[in-house]
């Protein structure tokens, strides 16, 4: 291709809106251009580098998962997101519409609802399964703020996989296949992908992997055990960490009392650097209480202090409360995860109660909120009780009235959890689980993630099928996702310096371009020479034959970031430059040899990039 017939569009300078390394590059080497807040249009240089990776994606999903191609329809019925029950709890990113028959629709953020109600139509007996599909295609999420350019916007690329499997063990052998297709596929690309756990959200399900890129700018903090054999890592969401004693200012650990708990007055006293001060005491023998507002949770709370309250909603995806409340118990020098506090309650998401809310669900205002007085379930914290043994003892806590606590608490004889479970957040400093090495912490990108999802979407949109035994029987689903977007802007941020992008072999828009100093008489004659030889061996070319200086041209290509220049110029030929864009400085090589050791050198930088 020469750059006469091809659209080059360069900026000096990028946007003063675009902050990271990506956003600016892509701007700049006319990679995409903003349509409106959210919304980016890949120019064709960033097409030819989307199509790329989008074919290295199917390429392995094709063969390592053995996965097959289907195209849904971007929009689709609302019907079906009713029938998950998503409609409502999937939230306002969820881009809802009517069409002129006043049917509800929704522009795609997911696809999980279409695939099952796509199946469920042609799925009759156990020899069809597993069903094994993806997709690539646009999807929308209504952002509140996008930003970074194509790392977060409102309409983005997703390629997603779903299988359809007639048991757990069936299910187990595709989720291992897309792993292994995942690290094939980060591997092509030139990606270092760190595998975490993570947490399923509004997904649902159980089992779990993201696959994540450090960045600076990264969404995610991750948690990572820096011994190699242990190799533990996970999304703040998700870590788990050992468990560590809770000692006294004295850093002895206290026995088990048999002292009634006791009322101490404690004016002025809120937080829990008060509480530290007034007491003259660590906080690691505080229990912390906070009450939270559970958005729709599927738990079945029945029974539980204060569920009676509460409104419950039929629905054929299960019923739910819209609104519920918990009371959650942990060590005071800890902070409450809230993504795995939402997991545990089985619920869309958790927010921290306001002052009136408090007031009526624990008797008292931030600061008191006793154990013992909660008027909603006690969630209680692994680092205060866990195996129905206590992990605190002659422990200070809230009284559940202003302006008092109490001491002398003993978990388990003053107070027994509704459910106990590991609500913790895990930090930098904290110990691993598996190994005892100590953690570090980075920030990173999710590009990829994995979800086993069991039966929550065929359960909720009825689909069966006949099974070996005659009876019919639900299938289990595993979903598996990989931004495309944001995969190409990771690419970007991990390759690239002052000048520009410097591409991977295996998605840069061309392999090779060739400048000419000035596109005619000699010059153009071996170049046009050397840009035959290339194409006709199949090696992508870009070949700049504007009537530009010599600077412009330079800038431009190192901005762009083809992998390899070669530059013709009267005063070096016979011979011509050879010049890496990762390289400091060009060689001379002879005219005639360059399009061979160009064809070697696209060859050798793919067999890096190799997965096998």
């Amino acid at each position: 291709m020469k750059t006469s017939k091809f659209y080059i569009s360069t900026l000096r300078e990028a946007p003063s809106e675009a902050v990271i390394a990506s956003h600016k590059l892509m701007l700049r080497a006319g990679i995409t251009r903003k349509l409106g807040n959210g919304l980016y249009t890949y120019l064709p240089l960033g097409v030819r580098s989307l199509y790329k990776l989008e074919n290295i994606i199917r390429e392995e999903w094709n063969g390592t998962a053995e996965a097959l191609e289907f195209k849904p329809t971007v929009i689709v019925p609302g019907d079906i997101w009713k029938e998950s029950g998503r409609w409502e709890t999937m939230g306002p990113q969820m881009l809802k519409a009517k069409n002129r028959g006043e049917q509800d629709m929704v522009v795609s953020p997911t696809a999980e609802e279409a695939f099952t109600a796509i199946v469920r139509d042609g799925l009759d007996s156990y020899k069809q399964l597993p069903v094994n599909l993806y997709q690539i295609n646009t999807k929308y999420r209504d952002e509140i703020r996008p930003r970074y350019g194509v790392m977060r916007g409102r309409e983005f690329i997703m390629a997603d996989g779903y299988t359809m499997n007639a048991d757990d063990e069936s299910l187990d052998e595709s989720y291992k296949l897309y792993e292994k297709a995942y690290f094939r596929i980060f591997k092509r690309l030139g990606l270092k992908i760190i595998p975490v756990r993570a947490d399923s959200g509004a997904m649902g399900g159980s089992g779990s992997e993201e696959f994540m890129v450090e960045s600076p700018i990264g969404d995610d903090t991750l948690i990572i055990c820096p011994n190699e054999k242990c190799g533990y890592a996970a999304n703040v969401e998700k870590a788990e960490c050992a468990a560590d004693e809770s000692v006294n200012k004295n850093g002895e650990k206290p026995a088990k009392t048999d002292l009634a708990y006791e009322m101490v007055e404690t004016p002025n006293v809120f937080s829990i650097e008060d509480m530290e001060k007034f007491f003259d005491e660590s906080p690691k023998m505080f229990i912390k209480a906070l009450i939270y507002r559970v958005i729709n949770s599927s738990l079945d709370m029945t029974g539980a202090t204060g569920a009676d309250k509460w409104k419950r909603v039929s629905d054929p995806a299960g019923d739910y409360y819209p609104v519920s409340y918990a009371c959650v118990l942990i060590r005071a020098d800890l902070d409450v995860n809230e993504a795995k506090l939402a997991a545990t309650l089985k619920a869309s998401e958790v927010v921290l109660a306001e002052d009136e809310e408090v007031k009526e669900w624990a008797g008292a205002g931030h600061g008191f909120v006793g154990p013992m007085t909660s008027k909603c379930p006690l969630i209680v914290d692994w680092s205060v009780i866990k195996n129905n043994e206590a992990q605190m003892h002659d422990a200070i806590a809230g009284s559940g009235k202003d302006g008092y606590h109490v001491k002398h608490v003993e978990p388990l004889r003053d107070f027994v959890p509704y459910i106990n479970a590991d609500v913790r957040t895990a930090k930098e400093g904290d110990k691993c689980a598996c190994c005892g090495s100590t953690f570090y912490t980075r920030k990173g990108n999710e590009l990829g993630h994995i979800f086993k999802l069991g039966h929550k979407y065929t359960k909720s949109m009825h689909v069966t099928f006949l099974g070996q035994n005659g009876k019919p029987t639900e299938p289990t689903m595993g979903c598996y996702g990989i931004g495309v977007d944001r995969t190409l802007a990771s690419i970007i941020e991990t390759n690239c310096d002052d000048k520009g992008i410097i591409w991977p072999m295996s998605v840069a828009p061309f392999q090779v371009c060739i400048v000419p100093i000035n596109y005619k008489g000699t010059m153009k004659e071996v170049a046009d020479k050397i840009y035959d030889e290339l194409t006709k061996a199949g090696i992508e070319v870009l070949l700049d034959d504007r009537n530009e200086r010599p600077g412009v041209k330079f800038a431009d290509m190192e901005l762009i970031g083809i992998p390899l220049r070669i530059t013709v110029g009267d005063k070096n030929l016979p011979n011509v430059e050879f010049k890496p864009r990762s390289a400091a400085e060009a060689e001379l090589v002879p005219a005639e040899n360059a399009a061979q050791k160009a064809i070697e050198y696209v060859k050798a930088e793919l067999a890096k990039l190799s997965a096998e």
